[in-house]
């Protein structure tokens, strides 16, 4: 079967920046729905065609996967309002915030600490790979058609690729 709109493919991969640093590696086949919310339309767009045992290799542009980095997602925040422990590389649910951070912070991103501070953190409301151009080594390890239930739902049940659904303040991601 060849991929096409309303199937889902199960995806392997090595992601790397620009540099060649290795970004990620995925050797599980993961499955993605074509045509939901699962993947960015440039990955969907390469993929189109191929059959399981193919290798696709193309590079995204921050525009066309997770988006410029946005100065205005970054918080500091007093350290007291969090729990004790709190240290970088933690991650908070905007929606689950405790009481007392800024009202600014949009309640749909989820938060990394990127600094702590004795008396304050630093929170960071980009995805950690806003900003970056990276280049994407796929194998198309199965292909099958969708059920009604993912085609409803609009996914596979696969995160990865996803954004949050809220532009950056005053603006959009793309």
């Amino acid at each position: 079967m060849e991929i096409s709109e309303q199937c889902v493919v199960g995806l392997t991969w090595t992601l790397k920046d620009t540099l060649g640093e290795l970004l990620d590696v995925l050797d599980d086949p993961v499955e993605f729905l074509v045509g939901g919310d699962d993947l960015f339309a440039a990955i969907e767009s390469a993929l189109q065609g191929h059959e399981p045992g193919a290798r696709v290799q193309l590079q995204l542009e921050p525009e066309q996967a997770f988006g410029d980095f946005n100065d205005q997602l970054l918080f500091l925040e007093k350290r007291e309002l969090f729990p004790e422990g709190t240290e970088e590389g933690m991650t908070f649910d905007g929606a689950a915030l405790p009481n007392g951070v800024s009202a600014e912070m949009p309640r749909e991103a989820i938060y990394t600490v990127s600094e702590v501070y004795p008396d304050h953190l630093v929170l960071d409301g980009n995805h950690p790979l806003a900003g970056i151009a990276i280049r994407l080594d796929l194998t198309v390890r199965s292909v099958r058609a969708a059920t009604e239930e993912e085609i409803g739902r609009g996914t596979a049940g696969t995160g990865f690729f996803k954004l949050p659904s809220m532009p950056p303040p005053g603006g959009h991601l793309h």
